[in-house]
């Protein structure tokens, strides 16, 4: 039995066919969104140890489990963070920030530990590693929006990278990949409205002939429900601020000046071959 029961209109502007009896979780991650605005109730211990638990148990290539996680509670080391994005001040007023961290150092010194040669030092091992450590942030997202937390991830981090890894005290072989601000919502927030399946899910083979007018149509629907104000234009100075500035232009804007240029040069200086 199948049925248009509203859970998915929210996510891209219409309604598909889906089961009828759709379980509490599969509806929670269909009404997720992203909370920016925390009240100041702290996060106990003990629902740490829970969220933690709930992130190790995201899947992790070959249980190698090459990610670590920092949890800043401290208001020091907090505004330290804070201060490399002061465009967005749900940082500073997060109850806890985590940063998310590719971790290939650990494995390397077991292998020294253990006798043996490391020779995985590539970029298969630097992807593996910085999926295994998303998929943890995914899961301790899940876990929290369940447990009535809000989160934010934050990878402008990475715009900082050498600053972040001097406050965090990082070593060679451990990376950045995201920060995520949690606390209790203070804000309803609001489901961001995403590209249809049919642009991103392909059937038995790759084909995206219909691109430019399945995005259109999204680009439309998008800018009626939250069209882009001025401020958030990408690059205005070189290209002007529109009337109607749809998702693509801007998403196209975004990425016509190059961003993160440093990143690889900083993965390099901390023992991370991507070849």
């Amino acid at each position: 039995m199948v049925a248009e029961n509203g859970l998915t209109e929210g996510r891209y502007g219409f309604d598909l066919e889906i089961p009828a009896d759709v379980p509490d979780g599969v509806q929670a991650l269909l009404n997720r969104r992203v909370i920016r605005k925390y009240k100041t109730n702290p996060i106990s211990e003990q629902t740490m140890a829970l969220l933690l638990s709930a992130a190790q148990s995201a899947p992790t290539k070959s249980n190698l489990q090459q990610y670590s996680i920092v949890i800043i509670r401290d208001p020091e080391v907090r505004n330290a963070v804070s201060e490399l994005v002061p465009s967005m001040p749900w940082v500073r007023n997060a109850p806890v920030i985590a940063i998310f961290l590719g971790d290939v150092r650990r494995i390397r010194r077991l292998a020294e530990i253990r006798g043996h040669t490391y020779l995985n030092n590539n970029a298969d091992t630097f992807m593996n590693a910085a999926v295994d450590a998303a998929l943890a942030m995914q899961c301790f997202i899940t876990a929290a929006d369940y447990l009535g937390l809000g989160t934010c991830p934050i990878s402008y981090v990475r715009n900082r990278i050498d600053d972040l890894a001097e406050i965090l005290d990082l070593p060679d072989g451990v990376f950045p990949i995201s920060g995520l601000c949690i606390g209790y919502p203070d804000d309803a927030g609001y489901v961001s409205m995403r590209l249809p399946q049919k642009v991103v899910v392909h059937q038995d083979l790759y084909n995206d002939d219909d691109l430019e007018t399945d995005v259109k149509d999204y680009d439309d629907r998008n800018h009626e429900r939250f069209a882009l104000t001025p401020t958030k234009q990408r690059h205005t100075d070189k290209y002007g601020v529109l009337e109607k500035c749809t998702w693509s232009e801007n998403v196209a804007r975004q990425l016509s000046l190059p961003e993160r240029a440093g990143f690889a040069d900083y993965l390099k200086r901390k023992g991370i071959n991507l070849d």
